[in-house]
């Protein structure tokens, strides 16, 4: 239950499955438990396509998203449809 409400948690706050999976992992908790927490949240694409709706697609907010914990290919894909290829530069 825990690892579910922290998921859930964090996801609200903005970040990604790799910053919510490091975070759990830095609590104990056990893989199998992290992988079903995060399974439960609302897709990664559709978290980091809502901050670029909300945030625009400028290279300031894929390097937000990325920071956040969004893995690279999900930052690039929320970037492209929202019609920019910011990421590119983040390499």
């Amino acid at each position: 239950r825990f690892a579910r409400s922290r998921a859930g948690a964090l996801a609200d706050r903005g970040y990604g499955d790799d910053a919510i999976r490091a975070d759990l992992e830095r609590r104990g908790i056990e893989p199998e438990t992290i992988a079903a927490a995060i399974e439960e949240l609302e897709p990664e694409r559709e978290r980091a396509a809502a901050v670029v709706t909300r945030r625009g697609g400028s290279l300031a907010t894929a390097r937000y998203l990325a920071r956040r914990g969004f893995h690279e290919d999900v930052v690039e894909a929320a970037m492209a449809a929202g019609g920019t290829d910011a990421p590119r530069a983040l390499r």
